[in-house]
């Protein structure tokens, strides 16, 4: 073993990410490890540890080196915790150090451990299953060490596995035999190990001088099996890890290849009860949340195991005992994790799951349920990991790790119950009805004031009534409230019964005593169309009243069908197989109405299929259902597995083979029942519709559009093909249908806009709700074709199109372009484009045509086309040539005209010198030459 020096973490300077209003902390990396300590939170990223308060907000954040990791550790189921780090990999399971957090109260020295591939308290794999958490062992004082629990994995290519070592105990500090971080004992390394060299431990915990360890033995020839282990605290090691017993947890007779995905114990107890999410077909789909009772079973021979030994490794050992589970909790597909509390008399379990879902699940003394309410639930599919951790603060919240988020969810909505009724129906054991406040809230915020809130045992109903009438007609109305009241409200509790113009109370009548109030009749006959009754009830300042309308039992009589049965048991009569009768005669339970046919004569309706069967959570409008005998069909119920509160929705358009309704929003994903209903209140089919998370938009592409509209775009993201319709910011009353869609993209032509809009919001209709994306969509002036070549090369034509430079990035499968001459068009098929800084030069060709060139093109994009004249050109150039010809003239006559001007005046300068000459000759007379001739 190598033992690690003090460990060195620098303080990281930056704030980190962001606080979310959600209640959540977003970090730069994936969760790895969380560990909570009273009033902070520890995470663990790959490269970074945070420290948060317990609201989550940031205390600080260190880098840090090598593989770092944040567990819990328990000592006798007392919540500890540490702070576990390793650096480097190796063959050595355990490796410590110490860590120094610097807080503003001064530095504090965690012990840091880690188990080489575990998870404690945070995120498992199945890649990395093993467990490491404290235990204490009563010796002549209490010692401390540290169990880890290794996976074991015989690899396909060796016998091998990589260590003989699955269950170990180290020391905690130097007084004890070997010294610190060591696994010695008194005279040698004791250990546990594993048979075959397959396991997977999932979760283990210390509970008084019991130490419980829980892991899945998976084999290649036989089916997966849940194994738990019991050792028992003694004077040392060797008998601690020598006093090994085990089960099997087996949740049916026919197990296919179950296993435990989760664990947590149940707080309280004797007996010991502990719940397990287990996969039952192996994968991830089919999951239960099961509850056991492992009270260890310490009556046989130690280390006697078939799996583990000690010391002894006799393959003839004896068989394992096998437990059966105590009741099946809750199925849901994809649960990954759990965690278990008490809330007075009641169980509450809060279940994780793979689509980013945190679902809380009441339970109570008799192990009856109510509804399961769904707490958080993720736009997307951000798994929850295996465990989930209680705020120790105020008990209020709970921490929900989903990939790089950190969730502190509240454990109840109770302010979201506007009423009494409301607060009550929720039955949520957190909740209370608070006199003073006039509100629901938590019980510890309704201090010094009167208070309602659920029994200790589930309920259909706030009022229960029964009449009875004895052997000498006596008639007695029974009235009782199924609550839990504060002292306050328990005080000042009265009835008060009362009828149309009647006295309905005899002065016989008892006073009321909580939970009950009892009327004595003073009438000896109810009237044949029923007795309306009002009763008030007061507790404390709260003020409850209900409307009963009675009727005399014996005269409710008729065929024993499901509705007279109702109608019996809504009077407060009772219901058995000779009819209705006074309640000391019958069955006052309704759910005794379902065994009775209804009477009336229908063609069982049989449902064949749904279009869409897939939704997201906030269903669709317009599904269509199929099957036969549909015609009396009334409405279509969906319920979820044990969900109390079903659904049910109109039918319209009903062909007797088809008729249409709407799948309505629902909390919960996952999958849900179908029936249809007819008008007896029957309801007959089972079909499926699976909700799934809804549709988000993460890119557009491209990220613009021309103003003139029709560019096909494509929206990227998650779930799209639940997107009935897209929707823009600036014409949300149009809706433009998608087209080419599948889970990741869908396509859709852009709406026109105005040239005052350049940019505008992006909008998803699912069902009845608008989803804005992420990114918004630019609009730009339309693209300005200006000219065009054609060139003869070969059998074909060349077009070259020029196109003024924008922003818009259009492609060449955005244009269609065809060459017109004499009114035919022959199909231009793009070839390539090029760009300059100022212009765009799109490429086609023109195959197999006679035609040496083309005059005109026609050009189209989205819904536009654009005409474009080879002559054009041309008459340009003519045109200015025509504007350019009386310049010219004018030029040529000014510069003619001009030099006409300079000609005349050198002519005549010309002339002037030549006559200036010959007079200058007449003048001087003959020349001396000639007077000598």
């Amino acid at each position: 073993m190598i033992l690690l020096p003090g460990l060195l973490f620098i303080l990281w300077g930056e704030p980190g990410r962001c606080l979310e209003e959600t209640g959540g902390f977003t970090l730069d990396g994936d969760i790895r490890h969380f560990a909570v300590a009273n009033n902070t939170v520890y995470i663990a990223t790959e490269e970074r540890l945070y420290q948060l308060s317990h609201d989550l907000t940031l205390v600080q954040s260190l880098t840090q080196r090598g593989v770092l990791t944040v567990g819990r550790l328990q000592r006798n189921f007392q919540r500890q915790h540490f702070i576990a780090a390793g650096e480097g990999r190796g063959s050595d399971q355990l490796r410590c150090g110490r860590v120094r957090l610097l807080r503003s109260a001064g530095p504090e020295e965690h012990l840091s451990c880690a188990v080489q591939g575990a998870h404690p308290g945070g995120i498992r794999g199945r890649s990395s299953a093993s467990v490491g958490f404290l235990v204490d062992v009563k010796q002549s004082r209490t010692e401390t060490y540290i169990l880890t629990a290794n996976q074991q994995h015989k690899t396909t290519t060796s016998s091998c596995i990589l260590s003989p070592d699955t269950v170990n105990l180290y020391n905690t500090n130097d007084d004890q035999k070997g010294s610190i971080f060591t696994k010695i004992g008194e005279h040698d390394s004791p250990s546990i190990k594993q048979n075959e060299g397959n396991v997977e431990f999932v979760d283990g915990f210390q509970i008084n001088l019991t130490i419980y360890l829980f892991s899945n033995i998976p084999s290649s020839d036989k089916n997966n099996k849940v194994r738990l282990i019991w050792l028992e605290s003694k004077t040392n090691k060797r008998e601690t890890l020598g006093s090994l017993r085990g089960a099997t947890l087996s949740i049916s007779d026919g197990d296919e290849d179950s296993r435990l995905v989760a664990s947590a114990v149940i707080p309280g107890g004797p007996p010991v009860l502990w719940s397990g999410v287990f996969s039952v077909d192996g994968g991830q789909t089919n999951t239960q949340l099961v509850l056991f009772d492992i009270s260890p079973d310490l009556s046989g021979q130690a280390d006697d195991d078939p799996d583990f030994y000690s010391v002894s490794n006799d393959k003839t050992k004896r068989k394992l005992k096998t437990l059966k589970p105590k009741i099946v909790l809750f199925r849901q597909n994809y649960m990954t994790s759990v965690l278990a509390v008490r809330q007075k008399a009641w169980m509450v379990f809060f279940i994780g799951t793979g689509d980013g879902q945190l679902i809380r699940l009441a339970v109570d003394q008799n192990y009856h349920t109510t509804c399961p309410r769904v707490l958080y639930r993720a736009n997307d599919d951000r798994r929850v990991f295996p465990k989930m951790l209680l705020d120790q603060v105020d008990l209020k919240h709970v921490y929900v790790p989903l990939q790089n988020q950190m969730k502190r969810v509240p454990v109840s909505n109770c302010s979201t119950y506007t009423n009494v009724q409301d607060c009550w129906s929720a039955q949520d054991p957190y909740c209370v009805w608070c006199g003073s406040r006039k509100s629901c809230t938590f019980e510890d915020d309704c201090k010094d004031s009167d208070w309602i809130s659920i029994p200790d045992g589930s309920q259909p109903k706030m009022v229960s009534y029964k009449v009875a009438k004895d052997s000498t007609g006596q008639i007695t109305l029974n009235i009782q409230t199924h609550l839990t009241v504060g002292q306050k409200a328990l005080s000042k509790f009265a009835c008060q019964f009362s009828a149309t113009s009647i006295e309905l109370c005899s002065t016989r009548s008892p006073p009321p005593l909580f939970p009950q109030c009892t009327c004595v009749f003073s009438i000896s006959t109810l009237p044949a169309e029923g007795l309306p009754v009002t009763v008030k009830f007061r507790l404390g300042t709260t003020i409850l009243k209900e409307q009963l309308k009675l009727s005399n039992c014996s005269e409710i009589k008729g065929p024993p069908t499901s509705v007279l049965c109702r109608q019996c048991i809504e009077a407060g009569c009772g219901w058995s197989k000779s009819g209705c009768s006074w309640t000391n005669g019958g069955v006052e339970d309704d759910n005794i109405c379902q065994m009775n046919e209804s009477g009336m004569n229908f063609f069982k309706p049989e449902i064949s299929s749904i279009t869409p069967s897939v939704v997201s959570f906030y269903g669709r409008n317009h599904a269509v259902l199929s099957g036969y005998n549909l015609s009396d069909v009334t409405r279509v119920r969906i319920q979820a597995d044990m969900d109390c509160t079903p659904q049910e929705s109109p039918v319209w358009n009903n062909a007797g083979v088809t008729l249409k309704f709407h799948i309505p929003s629902t909390d919960n994903k996952g999958t849900v029942k179908v029936c249809v209903l007819l008008p007896d209140g029957s309801c007959h089919g089972n079909a499926k519709i699976t909700y799934k998370s809804s549709p988000s938009c993460t890119n557009i592409v491209p990220s613009s559009s021309w103003i003139s509209g029709k560019r096909k775009v494509t929206v990227m993201g998650s779930h799209v093909e639940f997107v009935e319709g897209v929707m823009h910011s600036h014409a949300l009353r149009e809706v433009r249908a998608p087209r080419n869609i599948n889970y990741q993209n869908l396509t859709y032509d852009t709406p026109e806009a105005d040239k005052k809009i350049s940019t505008s919001t992006v909008f998803l209709k699912v069902a009845n709700e608008t989803l804005a994306c992420s990114t918004t969509l630019k609009y730009y002036p339309d693209p300005e074709f200006t000219s065009f070549t054609s060139t003869r090369t070969g059998d074909d034509v060349r077009i070259t199109i020029q196109k003024k430079a924008d922003k818009l990035e259009m492609t060449l499968a955005e244009l269609s372009v065809w060459g017109v001459e004499e009114g035919k068009e022959y199909p231009c098929i793009m070839q390539d484009k090029e760009t300059s800084n100022e212009m765009d030069f799109f490429i086609c060709e023109i195959e197999r045509t006679p035609k040496a060139k083309f005059q005109q093109l026609m050009i189209k994009y989205g819904d536009k086309t654009v005409t474009l004249n080879l002559s054009s050109s041309f008459h340009l150039y003519l045109l200015l040539a025509l504007l350019l010809i009386p310049c010219i003239i004018i030029v040529v006559l000014i510069v003619y005209r001009s030099q006409q001007k300079k000609l005349t005046a050198t002519m005549n300068k010309r002339m002037e010198d030549l006559v200036l000459d010959i007079r200058n000759d007449i003048r001087q007379g003959p020349s001396s030459e000639a007077q000598l001739l």
